[in-house]
């Protein structure tokens, strides 16, 4: 029996216990999330403890279960689960599959996590994530030559196939075979990436996505391997401070274009994968920027608030559109030390109330097709200053 079998067998039978069925493959068309069983994605991201000094808040623990039951009190229907594997800087040679604990131990409480979601009623999606080590972006990982690049291939590609058998034995219902790889997916060598998705299907029988930023999402040319395109949609709404309420209005429109524009490109449906604004006055100008690197920062609850709205009102009657998840808690939802007052997480803020409308109304893809969605009913109210 293959070592990965024996560690993870305990695990299936619990799992298939509780497990709501899955879809393994959509109707075709950008229409395709509308069209199936699957209701909208009203997700939440669920981040690992990402310190080894703070045993038993991780996945698959106590915490994690109570959380679970929290984002199911808020309205949320998946989880995505992001497992990290390590890479030295920005011109690797290899991943370390061990993060904080052994790659075993990791898989164990991963599936863990997965067993406490679908019990809890959640479908999951599995990103497994890149760490650079040394800082940069993994976006702009560069190996070498086409030498190094093989490498880099072979290597990717036996950390991705050993997360799509957990994917596999844990009947996860969405793996993305990668997140924000801009320097592999949009250029010459984008076609060992597509060679890794036909692997990763001989080994998964779920549905895949992959994650694109939002700045390079028109130039991914594996869009058309995958059952849903992703976004990681960190879209500036405005580019100046001080933007009025109208002006992030209309740049949710633009995103919203945008993503629309690919659905119907590649005829697919369309998920944010990721998508946040952190708790900061003008946090709609620069989005992806890292909280712990900001300084004099004003907190500001109603800009986090407003660009919550701004960006997903345009989309709830959007055939193409098959949901998000927000970035992001961790684990042990109570734990406020792994980002700053000012960070991403929505919890207790005033954008958790957007959330709560988000997630309680009626969307476009959860179909059949010609139903009319349900309006934000309170977020009308926050345009004059309720909450």
């Amino acid at each position: 029996m293959p070592a990965i079998t024996r560690i993870l067998a305990p695990f299936v039978v619990l799992a298939g216990l509780v497990r709501p069925a899955a879809a393994t493959t959509l109707p075709g068309g950008a229409r395709g999330w509308q069209q199936s069983p699957l209701d909208a994605v009203r997700g939440i991201t669920i981040g690992p403890i990402e310190n080894g000094l703070y045993p038993n808040r991780g996945y698959g623990t106590a915490r994690a279960r109570a959380g679970l039951a929290e984002a199911s009190r808020l309205g949320a229907n998946w989880v995505s689960i992001t497992p990290y594997g390590r890479i030295y800087d920005l011109k690797p040679t290899g991943i370390s599959h061990d993060f904080e604990a052994s790659f075993e131990e990791n898989q164990e409480a991963v599936l863990r996590m997965v067993d406490q979601a679908h019990a809890a009623g959640f479908r999951v999606m599995l990103v497994p994530h890149l760490w650079v080590e040394t800082g940069g972006w993994r976006g702009e990982l560069d190996p070498g030559d086409d030498a190094a690049w093989d490498r880099w291939a072979r290597e990717y590609r036996a950390f991705v196939l050993e997360w799509a058998r957990v994917a596999e034995i844990g009947e996860i219902d969405l793996l993305a075979v990668g997140i924000e790889l801009r320097t592999w997916v949009t250029t010459r060598h984008a076609p060992s990436f597509a060679a890794i998705i036909g692997d990763v299907r001989r080994e998964y029988d779920g549905l895949l996505t992959y994650a694109c930023n939002w700045d390079d999402a028109d130039d991914t040319v594996i869009l058309g391997e995958l059952d849903v395109i992703g976004i990681n949609a960190f879209y500036p709404l405005h580019w100046e401070n001080g933007a009025t309420w109208e002006q992030l209005a209309e740049g949710g429109k633009r995103a919203a274009i945008q993503a629309r524009e690919l659905a119907e490109r590649w005829d697919k449906p369309v998920l944010f994968t990721e998508f946040g604004y952190t708790s900061r006055r003008d946090c709609a100008v620069r989005p992806w920027e890292w909280p712990e690197h900001l300084t004099e920062v004003v907190l500001d609850e109603r800009a986090q608030a407003d660009a919550y709205f701004a960006l997903l009102s345009p989309l709830i009657d959007e055939p193409w559109f098959a949901g998000f998840f927000v970035w992001r808690v961790v684990a042990d939802f109570d734990d406020v030390t792994q980002e700053a007052e000012w960070g991403f997480s929505p919890r207790g803020k005033q954008a958790e109330l957007i959330l709560r409308d988000a997630y309680h109304a009626r969307w476009a893809a959860d179909g059949p097709p010609g139903l009319v969605p349900s309006p934000f009913t309170r977020l009308a109210a926050t345009r004059i200053g309720v909450y």
